[in-house]
């Protein structure tokens, strides 16, 4: 059998689909993974995929790029003869699905990651992309057979606007963390609070930084780390001179991108990532299976990573103030890190090995191991 990843981003099909693709290929199936540049074609290859670059403009709506992207994809589906095409985030769902349908792909699944920034901005323009990509949405939905949701929010909200029906839908704990790969580690001796995030409003970084500050100004000598890309060409990008006032002021220790984010997770007690709205986040999973406490908000996606009072803590979407509040209850009571941590990592091997999660989504596509 043959299986088509069509990935937004090469980082993503390795990151957050690797133990997919090799599970798919340990089964005895071909993998294709297609995505935008050469950027760590190598990593996806070691994985036993093989990859097909398809350029793709990955925000915006430009007609014209995007028709080429499908016809790109619509040509690469009817030379390979794919049985099954799998596609995520905005651009992939809606167009890879389009395409797989033109070519007669038998098999067209797609994954909904997260409803995304364009589902949560309340501006004008956003208002305006929103209504487009709701028809978008519903023509590519119309041409997958199946699509997989990792919260029930999501789901719900994607049937309630009529954009599919709830018979197409399935569910999955997320893409799952490596449990092995993010190995539970020791905490630091004193309370250290960490965000992993590109510096996105959507994602709550501006709430972040202001309540770092308000901890600092209370509790000067408590470590507090963001590390995060700063993309001003992104809509919802905080700006560069946004960040370094919190940097100068000494409230946060700013990371820059780095390939291994283990070694920051290391050094926490607390994960915090206080987004507006995400699908299951990830770097929440990779901090509750290396043990560590999480703080996340009341807001689909991030409150099924949490047992609020147990495994953490959940706040008020965009409300700094009760944050920091939440952060100086783990200074104050630092015995919470070490009891929290430890559920928050039970928490994680129950729902979201990546094993487990796998074995759940695999189903859902339908593949099973290869007969000998």
């Amino acid at each position: 059998m043959k299986f088509v990843l069509i990935s937004p981003k090469n980082r993503t099909a390795w990151n957050f689909r690797g133990d997919l693709i090799r599970d798919i290929v340990n089964l005895g199936h071909e993998v294709i993974v297609t995505g935008p540049n050469d950027i760590d074609v190598d990593k996806i290859q070691a994985l036993g995929a093989r990859f097909i670059k398809i350029p793709m403009e990955k925000t915006g709506v430009n007609a014209a790029e995007d028709l080429r992207y499908i016809n790109a994809l619509r040509k690469l589906f009817k030379k390979e003869k794919p049985d099954i095409t799998f596609g995520y985030t905005i651009k992939p769902v809606i167009y890879g699905a389009i395409a797989a349908r033109l070519a007669k792909v038998p098999h067209r699944y797609s994954m909904i990651a997260g409803a995304g920034y364009v589902f949560v901005a309340k501006t004008t323009k956003a208002k305006i992309i929103r209504m487009i990509v709701k028809i978008l949405y519903r023509i590519g939905f119309s041409c997958a057979q199946k699509v997989i949701f990792m919260n029930p929010d999501d789901k719900n909200d994607f049937v309630s606007l009529k954009l599919l029906k709830e018979s197409k839908c399935r569910m999955v704990n997320g893409s799952g963390v490596n449990m092995e790969r993010f190995e539970k580690t020791e905490l630091p001796e004193k309370p250290v609070f960490f965000m992993l995030s590109r510096a996105l409003r959507c994602k709550g970084v501006s709430e972040y930084l202001e309540a770092a500050q308000i901890v600092h100004d209370k509790h000067p000598d408590v470590r507090i780390m963001y590390l995060g890309e700063i993309d001003e060409s992104m809509q919802d990008s905080l700006k560069k001179e946004e960040v370094q006032k919190y940097i100068d002021s000494g409230a946060i220790e700013y990371y820059p991108e780095h390939p291994d984010v283990r070694i920051y997770y290391r050094q926490c007690s607390v994960f915090v990532l206080p987004s507006h709205r995400e699908g299951i986040p990830r770097t929440v999973q990779e901090a509750m299976a290396m043990g560590r406490a999480v703080i996340v908000t009341d807001a689909p996606g991030c409150r099924e990573t949490v047992i609020d009072g147990k495994t953490g803590f959940m706040v008020p979407v965009g409300n700094p103030q009760t944050l920091a509040d939440t952060m100086c209850k783990f200074i104050e009571n630092p015995e919470l890190i070490r009891t929290m941590g430890e559920e928050s990592y039970k928490y994680c091997q129950k729902k979201f090995d990546v094993r487990k999660v796998n074995r759940t989504l695999l189903a859902h596509l339908d593949i099973q191991k290869l007969e000998e």
